[in-house]
């Protein structure tokens, strides 16, 4: 247990699970989005979507998308800011079954035309997991560099990926691995204890049967 499961996060806002884990989510999103978002449709479960516009949840949401994060005193602006910044927003409600109260999906679409889809909670204190990325299962914190890997479901593949990073002294600390069914589609999910190089990325999105490559870095953007 660390300090802030008991004192919260630094934060805007009246909740840390309807406001400061509803800005992380969306800041997550923004940076596997790895663009700036054109259009953010954002489907509220649960709790969010009950209680969620009191709590601010809407506003941190579209905050997180444009960047910001739980302390950033801009985060009630938000609406304004993303009218500004050209980045239309649609609400609507979702029931996910067997999902956390505080969950979103995000179905997001990039400046470049890019798209996203999103699924994940909000689960107190801060901290939030990422279930899914574009439909298939990958759950993680976003407190690690993390690679998320599509691609074909067939052998070398996680022994490729994981060589490379051995080779490039990048430590995993989590793997997780999916797919949809035997033959499919599949997904890797590793957190990582350093950052990933750009070259890296760029070298695995060649790579044949590689289908997608998200990439989240903790890196502040220049």
């Amino acid at each position: 247990m660390s300090i802030f499961d008991i004192i919260g996060p630094i934060m805007v806002g009246p909740s840390s699970s309807h406001t400061a884990g509803a800005v992380k989510i969306g800041y997550l999103s923004r940076k596997l989005m790895g663009e700036k978002i054109h259009l953010a449709k954002i489907y509220l479960h649960g709790s969010f979507l009950t209680t969620g516009k009191g709590h601010g949840t809407d506003r941190a949401l579209v905050a997180g998308l444009l960047g910001m994060k739980p302390d950033d005193i801009r985060i009630p602006q938000s609406f304004a800011l993303a009218e500004k910044e050209g980045m239309a927003v649609e609400f609507g409600g979702i029931d996910l079954r067997e999902a956390h109260p505080n969950s979103v999906k995000l179905i997001l679409t990039g400046v470049s035309g890019r798209e996203l889809e999103i699924l994940a909670s909000s689960l107190g204190g801060g901290r939030i997991r990422i279930n899914q990325i574009d439909g298939l299962d990958a759950s993680f914190s976003g407190d690690y560099p993390t690679l998320v890997v599509h691609n074909l479901d067939q052998p070398g593949y996680v022994t490729e990926v994981t060589s490379m990073l051995s080779h490039k002294s990048i430590n995993i600390a989590t793997m997780q691995l999916y797919r949809d069914h035997r033959g499919g589609e599949a997904i890797m999910v590793l957190e990582c204890d350093e950052e990933i190089s750009p070259d890296f990325i760029s070298w695995l999105k060649e790579r044949k049967g590689i289908r997608k490559v998200i990439y989240l870095s903790l890196e502040e953007s220049s």
